[in-house]
């Protein structure tokens, strides 16, 4: 038998109470949130030296194939593969003995020849005597006259005859033509070599200086000319035509380049123009052949407008943006155009104006319209340096950049 249960009135008022309670949030509404506090700097204009990065390959200053220009067989090699040769310096001899005994055989043609030209010069001097007197018929001496001539071109062409065989006994020693590094030997002592082969006993490179040739776009090319002479770049001066080098493992080559030439053909199948620089290299670390990125100084910005890559997002279509505090504390959003990343910076084209308030840090909580508080902004200092100095730009870019971000 289930038994009844009896509640006071008060005790079901008391209850009604708790639960009425349980169904409302404790106290009142949500406290309104805080304002957003971002870091700002002052977009300010400096003057930024403007580079190029362009992929490029060393070449050597001067190459040179070493073949023989007689025939013969190798008798010695007297150079270690590999190694640095002046010019002039013997690098194989050939076996001279023909060349020695034909050079020998010229030399006593021309002795006999000269012995012959004497005696037919002595025979015309006497029947010149014995003409004016009527002693030898004019017939007689007309022939001594061009017997002298005839001995006089027989010394001549023994002499020519003795030269050519001085050049073929000297051409049996094959000399370095320029002084380099010369690479391996193609052929060993005891080899037949002969003056018309195509196969080049070794080369000898000119490793110091050396050349660095690069290709760059024509397109990019007209574009700089146009900025030089819309007056949107200057000229950087003297140090227009100096280059720098960074290396396939990313270092950059310590010493500094300079601009030779750039070539007056466009390549057909690239679009491209090749330009070339010239590199010291003492120590032979640049070698023909290797992969190199070459930095090319345009010119000067005079009033460019460097701003931390950190400040500048995307939208939904990839176009850059930025915020910018308004004169009461409202976020602006700009929409912008950027040039190029100079370091960790982005270099501005338009969006930005001088004495803009720029949004650096904060950027996930802004939004266009909200009232902000600012603090001001300074880059984070790099390891083992009181201040920030970020950026392998050129050392100009690098300066005029850290003086924006130092001065804010």
């Amino acid at each position: 038998m289930r038994k009844a249960i009896f509640l006071w009135p008060a005790t079901v008022l008391a209850i009604s109470t708790v639960l009425s309670a349980c169904g409302k949030p404790p106290g009142g509404p949500p406290p309104e949130a805080g304002t957003p506090v971002v870091g700002v700097m002052t977009v300010q204009s400096a003057p930024v030296t403007l580079s190029t990065e362009l992929p490029g390959r060393t070449v050597a200053y001067l190459v040179a194939d070493v073949r023989p220009q007689v025939n013969g067989i190798i008798k010695a090699r007297s150079f270690r593969e590999g190694s640095d040769v002046k010019a002039g310096q013997i690098l194989y001899e050939i076996n001279p003995a023909s060349y020695k005994a034909s050079y020998d055989s010229s030399v006593a043609a021309l002795a006999k020849a000269q012995a012959s030209l004497k005696t037919t010069r002595l025979k015309t001097e006497r029947y010149k005597e014995l003409v004016s007197i009527n002693a030898v018929s004019q017939q007689d001496y007309d022939d001594a006259l061009a017997a002298l001539g005839e001995g006089e071109s027989d010394v001549a062409a023994a002499r020519a005859n003795v030269e050519t065989s001085r050049i073929n006994l000297a051409y049996a020693k094959v000399d370095a033509p320029i002084s380099g590094r010369i690479g391996k030997s193609t052929v060993t002592p005891g080899a037949l070599v002969t003056a018309s082969q195509t196969t080049a006993m070794t080369t000898i490179q000119q490793l110091d200086p050396i050349y660095v040739d690069v290709t760059q776009s024509s397109a990019a090319l007209l574009n700089l000319k146009e900025s030089l002479a819309n007056g949107d770049l200057q000229k950087a001066g003297a140090n227009a035509a100096k280059v720098r080098l960074i290396l396939e493992n990313g270092r950059t080559y310590p010493l500094e380049g300079r601009l030779e030439f750039s070539d007056v053909t466009v390549n057909q199948d690239t679009g491209a123009i090749t330009l070339r620089a010239i590199f010291p290299n003492p120590k032979a670390d640049l070698l023909p052949g290797m992969y190199v990125r070459a930095v090319l100084q345009e010119g000067v910005k005079e009033e460019g407008l460097l701003v931390p890559q950190q400040a500048v997002s995307r939208d939904s279509t990839g176009k850059p943006q930025a915020y910018v505090v308004g004169a009461d504390y409202k976020l602006e959003r700009r929409a912008l155009q950027t040039d190029r990343a100079i370091g960790d910076q982005w270099l501005v084209r338009s969006g930005l104006q001088v004495g803009d308030q720029l949004v650096v840090d904060g950027q996930q909580r802004a939004m266009p319209g909200i009232k902000v508080k600012v603090t001001r902004w300074a880059p984070a200092p790099a390891a083992g340096s009181p201040s920030a100095t970020p950026s392998t730009t050129p050392a100009t870019a690098t300066t005029a950049a850290t003086k924006t971000a130092s001065s804010n």
